[in-house]
């Protein structure tokens, strides 16, 4: 079976960084973690063939420091290659539910991934993390926004947050900042403000789909930042609803819903994936 894959539009060259079993929201996982001497071993024969030509690069998740370290420097060497290639970071940190990941990864994306990244899509805990400041209103949240910013991203999303919100606490508030530049190499900031209806359940996966949503969108939409992330939560809005709906379904009336009736329904949601209708709308501050 041939690897590479067409998904809203993009033709896709896939990497696993990590062969498991499931995802490690179940009680059990096992398989295999890439390293960054098998990554390069793979690098390596794209680039002796001459077939290491990409527009865009989505990392998602890692839990290997040799291999995001060897990410980076590809990600290095294909921007050589091309300017003009977007490098888009998802990274799963930890919220309050403790470690998703190794700790010692921090100190990677704080230090050589974001530096590189031109969009980068944490929650508010890994927000708080990368740039070391705390998120207690939204003006601060713009301002770790410009931190990140600083520190080399185009397009910063915190893609939720524990900020109230005035429709109550049913709501989870996102922010999005995107700066670009003009001609005169002056720089104009658009900020955006989402309120998302909750859905209570536990998914895996979903700082993977936002991440890779917001790419493609922006992609589309490169001067609209407004669109680009109405179009993702919107899409986000729909597989979640789907999954929470069959996920009921399948554990039956006062039963709380395994990991796996919770795995998002992605070829489900194909068509609200690829053409979402738009039931959020995002304010400009």
């Amino acid at each position: 079976m041939h690897s590479r894959q067409t998904v809203l539009g993009f033709e896709i060259d896939a990497v696993n960084s990590v062969q498991f079993s499931n995802h490690t929201g179940y009680a059990h996982w096992s398989g295999q973690v890439l390293n960054s001497s098998e990554l390069q071993e793979l690098y390596q024969g794209l680039r002796l063939n001459s077939v290491n030509k990409y527009d865009y690069v989505l990392t998602g998740y890692t839990r290997d420091t040799s291999f995001l370290t060897m990410v980076v420097d590809i990600v290095q060497e294909l921007k050589q290659q091309n300017s003009r290639l977007v490098y888009g970071g998802c990274w799963a940190g930890r919220g309050e539910g403790g470690a998703y990941v190794p700790e010692d990864l921090l100190p990677v994306y704080r230090e050589r991934v974001v530096p590189v990244a031109d969009i980068i899509t944490p929650n508010q805990f890994e927000a708080e993390l990368l740039s070391g400041r705390r998120i207690r209103s939204q003006e601060e949240a713009l301002t770790v926004m410009d931190v990140l910013h600083s520190m080399g991203p185009d397009t910063v999303v915190i893609t939720s947050s524990d900020l109230p919100s005035p429709r109550g606490s049913d709501y989870l508030i996102a922010l999005g900042s995107q700066r670009t530049r003009r001609p005169d190499g002056s720089t104009v900031t658009q900020r955006i403000r989402m309120e998302m209806l909750k859905v209570d359940a536990v998914f895996v996966g979903t700082g993977d789909l936002f991440a890779a949503m917001l790419l493609a969108w922006t992609h589309k939409h490169p001067d609209n930042l407004k669109v680009a992330c109405e179009k993702t939560v919107s899409a986000m809005h729909h597989v979640l609803q789907r999954t929470i709906r069959c996920a009921k379904a399948q554990a039956g009336e006062g039963h709380k819903p395994s990991p796996a009736q919770l795995e998002l329904r992605m070829v489900q949601s194909k068509k609200d994936i690829e053409d979402p209708e738009i039931v959020v709308q995002a304010t400009v501050l």
